[in-house]
């Protein structure tokens, strides 16, 4: 790794509006950053500003947060569509867009050729190694991993990761940033697929699926097990149909191209609810289904196909 000089961070930019950008954007401003986050959909950018609004309303009437404060935060926090402005102003770049390699590789290279020369660029993705993107830009000592978790403004873990070029001073001017955000990182000494909490969140995942496929337990008791007899506050079905099935499936998929190993690709069963449009609470259906008021209940196939 080289050393460099990186000034301090007063603007954030996050690319992507969805769920996790969007919270990424407002932990940022809640912290007292200037953060803007981009999106070329005006209707992820309506969703995301009610979302959020809605949220940390919230928050305010449970007395989780000061109303003063948030008020404060989002006349912090701006949504574009022009990114070409904001990647100019931003000191700090998150990118929260989806996780397909090709993409991300042609947004860092936009990034790098529109951000000032200080400014680091970082992927919240934990599928894809920030060292498949670096050299997409001329900067590879400012490019790395902040793997944030879902939902990331009650999450309290950031992952940190460096490729072989990353600098040290970006690595620790990212663990900083996460600090400031009141995160916990935690800093990875070298890369591996998945990083640290998924890839033992994912060996869980996996056995689940495996004993659901083998007919040992259904989805519901398996849940039930994980959370009774491990302590953990949901099962990993329930897990899974909250951050998206279809996420999952990505980043096994990722991680296959990256491996070649037979046992990173997606399960039988996972596979067929992505093909199915069943991902999750955000389609009604995934291994469980769910009301229009979001209550859950079980399914009679477990999702399982037949």
């Amino acid at each position: 790794m080289t050393s460099q000089d990186t000034p301090r961070v007063h603007e954030v930019l996050v690319v992507g509006c969805g769920a996790m950008g969007s919270q990424i954007a407002m932990a940022c401003a809640l912290a007292g950053y200037r953060a803007t986050a981009f999106d070329l959909d005006t209707g992820a950018i309506d969703r995301a500003a009610v979302e959020l609004r809605r949220r940390l309303d919230r928050d305010v009437a449970k007395g989780r947060r000061d109303e003063d404060a948030v008020t404060a935060a989002f006349e912090r926090l701006s949504f574009t569509t022009d990114l070409d402005a904001a990647a100019r102003r931003g000191d700090f770049v998150i990118e929260a867009a989806a996780e397909d390699l090709e993409v991300k590789r042609d947004v860092f290279a936009r990034l790098d050729a529109l951000a000032p020369a200080h400014t680091i660029l970082t992927t919240n993705s934990s599928a894809i190694a920030s060292s498949r993107i670096a050299d997409a830009t001329s900067r590879p000592d400012r490019v790395a991993n902040m793997h944030f978790f879902n939902p990331a403004l009650v999450m309290r873990c950031v992952e940190v990761v460096g490729g072989p070029e990353t600098s040290a001073a970006t690595v620790e001017t990212t663990a900083a940033l996460a600090r400031r955000l009141g995160k916990d990182p935690v800093v990875l000494r070298k890369e591996v697929p998945g990083f640290v909490a998924n890839r033992i969140l994912g060996a869980a995942r996996d056995e689940a699926v495996s004993l659901l496929e083998q007919g040992v337990a259904s989805v519901q008791d398996i849940d039930t097990a994980c959370r009774t007899a491990l302590g953990y506050p949901m099962g990993p079905f329930e897990l899974m149909d909250l951050t998206g099935i279809d996420i999952g499936y990505r980043a096994k998929l990722a991680r296959y191209a990256e491996t070649e190993d037979p046992g990173d690709r997606p399960s039988r069963t996972v596979t067929e609810l992505v093909e199915r449009g069943e991902l999750g609470r955000k389609t009604g259906l995934g291994f469980y289904g769910y009301a229009d008021d979001g209550t859950q209940y079980p399914r009679e196939d477990d999702g399982i196909p037949r």
